[in-house]
This record gives structure tokens, C-alpha cells and sequence, in this order.
């Protein structure tokens, strides 16, 4: 059976950065393979794997809705095919990325395919990892039904637990079928103040750990080069998964 982790958080909190740690955390720890999907329509999760990506399933959408399937082939055979070019492969890991929001029009037909397609996909693999934007519509409309683990990730600003504390809400009231939501604190200079501790508290969301603010990181982001390539010893990455460790054995 498939595990799903989802991860979601306010804009610039480090959330696909965490998210490479995690697959970095889950191939490392023999849980392979994983499918990492990039459900944000910013998507640069491929950065931080340091994979290219050819193609998008929100291309093989916008594809199939205008009629832009060959002759002599069914919609199905079509999008089974972009499903298949849609994915990128690496060691231990594949990616594949969901692409743009929707356009104008009805896209019923399309998104139906493409879940029934996603959910066979995901059927292959035993961890699958989610990048999503700070709303959860990618996952209640486009990914599996259900989520083992939700992964939120914060800064320390006021706003950024917030942010967070929404997103928790935000998933139960779509009633996705989340089975456990953990908070992270990512970026963090020092132990999280008492105050930041009753703000988390009071919304019984649990906080998993921190992971330290971190030059090497820094420049691995700023320099453009995949941070799934940190090194094991680096602080952030110990922290990162230590807290791994908590929230899945």
C-alpha cells in the first residue's frame, strides 16, 4: 500500500526545500522507489532534485481539452502516453509535475483521466511525496483522496504560523482524509519562543522540530545547485531528519 506525504506552507518558508530532504531522507533509508509529485503551480521542486523536466500533466490537459489528441487514438491511450513522458526518473526516486492551474472552461473530462491515471501511477510506488501550494485543492482534485502524513512548513513570523495553522484547518474542512498533520519549523535561529509555542498549541497542531537556519543551504539555493545533494553531516539535514524519524517509524 502507498504512503502518502503531503507538504504545504506559507510562500518562502523552505517548503520544497524540505520536501527534497524528505525524499532525500526516504531513498537514503532504503523506502524506495518514491514518486515526488510538484502539485505547486510554481513548481520547482525539480530544481531542488536537479532534474529536467520535458513536460507537465497540466500540458496534457490543456492537450486533451482542445482536442489536440492524434488521430486514431483514444483519449485514454493519449493521456496515458503524456502521463508516461510526464515522468522524470532518477535513482531511488521519479518526478513528475502537475503543471498550471486550470484555464477557462470545463475540465471535467480531463481531470477525471488524469486522477484515474495518477492513482495507478502512485499504485507503483510505496512513498509518495507532495509538494502543494498553500491551498490543498491539488490534492482534493488531482492526487490521491487520501494523505498519511501532512507535513506543514513554517518560518517563525507570526504570519507564517498562521499560514500554517490555515492550512490545517483548510484540510480538514475539505475533508481529504488527512491521517496525521505535523508542523515544521524550518529556518529557525534559535529555540521556538513560548509564545510561538501557545500559538500552535492552542490549534492542537503538533510540532514535529526544527530545522536550523543554514549557510550551506543558503548557497546551494542561491548558486542554483540541488540541495538533495547537501551532505549527510550538514546541520540542517541532521535536524531534517531526526525529525523524519519521529514522524515515520
Amino acid at each position: 500500500m502507498t504512503f502518502s506525504i503531503a507538504l504545504a506552507g506559507k510562500g518562502g518558508t523552505g517548503k520544497t526545500t524540505v520536501a527534497g530532504m524528505l525524499i532525500k531522507y526516504l531513498v537514503k533509508n532504503g523506502k524506495k522507489p518514491v514518486l515526488a509529485v510538484d502539485a505547486d503551480s510554481n513548481a520547482n521542486l525539480n530544481e531542488v532534485l536537479g532534474l529536467e523536466v520535458a513536460d507537465t500533466l497540466g500540458n496534457a490537459r490543456e492537450e486533451m481539452k482542445k482536442g489536440i489528441v492524434p488521430g486514431g487514438m483514444t483519449k485514454d491511450v493519449f493521456m496515458s502516453m503524456k502521463l508516461e513522458q510526464a515522468v522524470v526518473e532518477d535513482e531511488g526516486y521519479d518526478l513528475v509535475v502537475m503543471g498550471q492551474p486550470e484555464g477557462s472552461g470545463c475540465y471535467c473530462a480531463a481531470n477525471t483521466l488524469l486522477t484515474g491515471f495518477l492513482e495507478r501511477l502512485t499504485d507503483n510506488y510505496p512513498y509518495v511525496v507532495m509538494d502543494n501550494e498553500a491551498g490543498m485543492e491539488h490534492i482534493s482534485r488531482l492526487t490521491t483522496s487520501n494523505v498519511d502524513v501532512l507535513i506543514i512548513v513554517s518560518d517563525t513570523s507570526r504570519r507564517g504560523l498562521q499560514a500554517g495553522l490555515r492550512i490545517d484547518k483548510l484540510t480538514k474542512d475539505l475533508n481529504i482524509g488527512v491521517g496525521k498533520s505535523f508542523l515544521i519549523m524550518n529556518q529557525t535561529k534559535a529555540e521556538p519562543a513560548q509564545a510561538v509555542l501557545d500559538i500552535i498549541g492552542k490549534d492542537g497542531l503538533e510540532l514535529a522540530g526544527s530545522i536550523p537556519e543554514d549557510e550551506t543551504v543558503y548557497e546551494f539555493d542561491l548558486e542554483g545547485r540541488p540541495t538533495i545533494e547537501l551532505p549527510d553531516d550538514n546541520p540542517a539535514i541532521r535536524a531534517a531528519f531526526s525529525i523524519f524519524d519521529n514522524i515515520l517509524n
